[in-house]
């Protein structure tokens, strides 16, 4: 006997039918609205990728997470698990004709084989925008400014977010000046972006098994426990002659944002450190108020990716936002059932002898911009607006044989039961 085949999806993988479709639909719209609104140039990749584009960033666990198989000719390929790396493979393929700086975005599908928790799927979509070619503090405030217009998009306030930023050069200053190598940072950002995921104990083995002694773990932890940039600064010290600042960058990066008109958005939070290691200025994760979601988006600056798979050096900035944090806040905040908009006509008929006039309508109605839903099937009055009223649809034309004889209907106003007349 044939085994019974599930109608689950594979585990973490998702299905969208058409009252998920709703929600996508207002985070995609936010999505593409925002970074038109930005000047973000939309693109697109393939998912499928060459393992090796995705596995070339060392120290973090992304490489573990690759779905990866050997295709017919051999060839190790790979289902992309973030857009970065194929955004820095396409700007390296053409990077001696793009005009910089360039402000790209992309709604990306992409998939991880993880451990599944609230807020993390194996397979989800993620909003990216990246601007490649600007050094300035200004390219953070642009990207900043598109994810918080996205949000307020979808119908939430800046009270209901907040985007905490800091920055890991401003860290490697810290660790420098609290006596720790410059050669054992990259470890010990590993080790603090584990906090608040593992005990401290476990935090402080992982950096003396990284290397740092007893003094750098204490003064590690009193690095996290500050509290304002003021603090931080005191701690960095003044920088050598020439060089650009940690402290000086997120002061830049305040108050450009608040002639943007959302640093009320941004706090100051030095325990932020994303675990990418491609990153290498200003930081950000944005949570909820309440913080009882996980991230919504995050992101920073990578100088030095292109480098790393091989192409010229080019500054850039990026935030990667995904669909299913912000869609669990978005039902929290406005209810499982939130209402979507509705708009069209649904266009009905009693009998057969008046299903040609119905599709004429429909037709003339879609013609004129109309989006138009058509009964495939014949209804009693009763049954028809019942159907109707429950469909995304703003207003409903039923015709009868006395409407197709007068060559005039009634359109119905579903909400106020306003009528008016129609001609056929």
């Amino acid at each position: 006997m044939a085994e019974q085949i599930s109608f689950e999806p594979p585990r973490g993988m998702r299905d969208f039918y058409p009252e998920d479709m709703a929600w996508r639909n207002r985070v995609f719209d936010a999505f593409r609205a925002a970074g038109e609104a930005a000047g973000f140039e939309p693109y697109d990749a393939c998912v499928v990728e060459s393992y090796e584009l995705l596995a070339r960033k060392a120290g973090e666990e992304v490489g573990e997470q690759i779905y990866h198989f050997n295709d017919k000719s051999d060839r190790h390929l790979a289902l992309r698990a973030e857009m970065t790396p194929t955004l820095a493979r396409m700007v390296a393929q053409r990077q001696g004709t793009l005009a910089f700086p360039i402000k790209w975005t992309a709604i990306a599908q992409c998939f991880r084989y993880e451990r599944m928790t609230k807020g993390r799927k194996r397979e989800h979509y993620q909003w990216n925008c990246d601007i490649i070619g600007e050094e300035s503090v200004l390219a953070e405030v642009e990207v900043l400014g598109a994810a918080c217009d996205a949000l307020r998009r979808m119908g939430l306030s800046n009270a209901d977010f907040r985007v905490h930023v800091s920055s890991r050069a401003l860290l490697s200053e810290l660790l420098a000046a609290s006596g720790i190598p410059a050669a054992l940072h990259a470890q010990v950002f590993l080790a603090l972006d584990k906090r608040g995921k593992m005990p401290d104990e476990e935090i402080a083995a992982m950096l003396r098994d990284g290397g740092v002694d007893e003094a750098g773990v204490k003064a590690t932890f009193a690095i996290m426990d500050l509290k304002t940039l003021d603090e931080a600064a005191a701690l960095a010290g003044a920088p050598a002659e020439g060089a650009r600042s940690g402290v000086e960058d997120l002061r830049e990066l305040f108050r450009l944002a608040a002639i943007a008109g959302f640093a009320d958005c941004l706090e100051f939070d030095i325990s932020v450190i994303r675990g990418l290691s491609y990153y290498t200025g200003i930081v950000f994760e944005c949570f909820d108020a309440k913080r009882e979601f996980r991230a919504i988006f995050g992101g920073g600056r990578y100088d030095n990716l292109l480098t790393t798979i091989g192409g010229a050096p080019a500054t850039a900035v990026g935030l990667g936002f995904g669909d299913v944090v912000v869609t669990e806040l978005l039902k929290a905040r406005f209810g499982e059932e939130a209402p979507v908009p509705k708009k069209g006509v649904y266009v009905g008929w009693m009998f057969p002898e008046q299903r040609d006039a119905a599709l004429a309508l429909a037709a003339k109605l879609r013609a004129q911009g109309e989006c138009v839903n058509l009964a495939l099937r014949k209804a009693k009055p009763k049954q028809f607006f019942s159907r109707a009223g429950a469909s995304s649809c703003a207003k409903a034309v039923f015709l009868g044989p006395d409407d197709v004889a007068a060559g005039q209907a009634k359109i119905k106003d579903l909400a106020t039961r306003e009528e008016t007349a129609i001609a056929l």
